[in-house]
């Protein structure tokens, strides 16, 4: 079964006792961790008990592929639900885990833990369709959602947070939950005991740099067309622990921004298009750049360009070269495509 994004706190909390396996994956990783996380307490209520949690990676299923079954069926010896982790799923984990799919409910919750996985893979098609188990996406957070998890957070360790400060955090934050958790955890240690108010200051002093950040200056270095700032940019993302379709991502959301900004654009000034009608805002200090970056992109281009990078991201998933490679080569592209001479487009954006 699948479990729709607004029920997935309710299910984490108490998962349906019919499951024998639930399926986590998506492109935020830190998301994926937190609920597995989330799950296994829920059912084991420990995260480190041996007799209570097994934990398993592919490579020991290729060398004992019944060892997940075995796992599923044991007991706990000191009593309760045992929960079963497995990090790090991949193909060949398929085979040890469809055996799980047709068995009965039992004492033991398998949490299968997965990357990015399309609509069209064999793991994922499993557990959707299995009435025994359940398959639940782990997206990036961002507009709304990421407002919440930064609201949530702050006001759960006492403190208020000013809007401005919230705006600042949402166009820095989001690209892998756990990240974002540990940015505000530092935040919440800079700013003393509460209670208090998180200001933009604040924000800005405590949660400014790092791979998020280190990404936005490569999307905004890529839409101006700043070769030698867009080569700097990606390798500190990638030094920082960025991996190369996160990169692609990044540039790719903001050349989307400049597509739906020059639409907005046709019935508003630019400057209220970016600080009312896009979500998140374009942070202050950034709109300068973004509107001349809309009048620099016709509309052409941005679809090659958004063409280019999702091709990138595809031959980084289904083929062997390396992925820092065809990153590389495809904002090159890009870069190229930004340069050619604007052939004719809508009205230009006011503002």
């Amino acid at each position: 079964m699948k479990i729709a994004p607004r029920q997935a706190d309710s299910f984490l909390r108490a998962p349906d006792p019919a499951v024998v396996a639930v399926l986590l994956y998506g492109p935020d990783e830190g998301l994926v961790r937190e609920r597995a996380e989330a799950l296994v307490l829920s059912v084991a209520e420990t995260l480190d008990d041996p007799f209570r949690v097994a934990e398993i990676d592919p490579a020991a299923l290729r060398d004992d592929p019944a060892r997940l079954a075995d796992e599923a069926a044991a007991l706990s010896l000191s009593g309760g639900r045992r929960a079963v982790r497995l990090r790090r799923a991949d193909a060949v984990s398929l085979d040890a885990i469809a055996g799980l799919l047709g068995l009965a409910p039992g004492d033991s919750l398998v949490v299968v833990e997965a990357g990015d996985l399309p609509a069209r893979s064999a793991l994922r098609k499993a557990f959707e369709s299995a009435g025994n188990a359940a398959a639940l996406p782990c997206y990036r957070d961002e507009g709304r959602g990421l407002a919440g998890v930064i609201g949530e957070t702050l006001r759960g360790a006492g403190f208020e947070v000013a809007p401005d400060a919230t705006e600042y955090l949402v166009a820095r934050l989001g690209g892998d939950r756990q990240a974002t958790r540990r940015e505000l955890e530092k935040l919440v240690l800079y700013m003393g005991p509460p209670p208090a108010r998180v200001t933009r200051a604040e924000a800005e002093a405590c949660v400014g740099d790092g791979a998020a950040l280190s990404l936005e200056d490569l999307a905004f270095a890529v839409g101006g067309g700043e070769a030698a700032a867009a080569e700097r940019a990606l390798r500190r993302s990638l030094q920082e622990g960025a991996q190369p379709v996160t990169a692609l991502r990044a540039v790719a959301g903001h050349l989307q921004r400049l597509h739906q900004a020059r639409g907005l654009a046709a019935d508003a000034p630019m400057t209220e298009v970016m600080a009312r009608r896009l979500r998140p805002p374009v942070f202050w200090k950034r709109r300068d750049a973004f509107a001349a970056q809309t009048r620099r992109w016709s509309p052409g281009a941005l679809a090659g360009a958004l063409d280019a990078l999702l091709e990138a991201e595809s031959a980084c998933k289904r083929t062997a070269a390396p992925a820092d490679a065809i990153c590389g080569q495809a904002l090159l592209a890009v870069l190229r495509l930004g340069a050619q001479p604007r052939g004719g487009h809508p009205a230009r954006p006011r503002g």
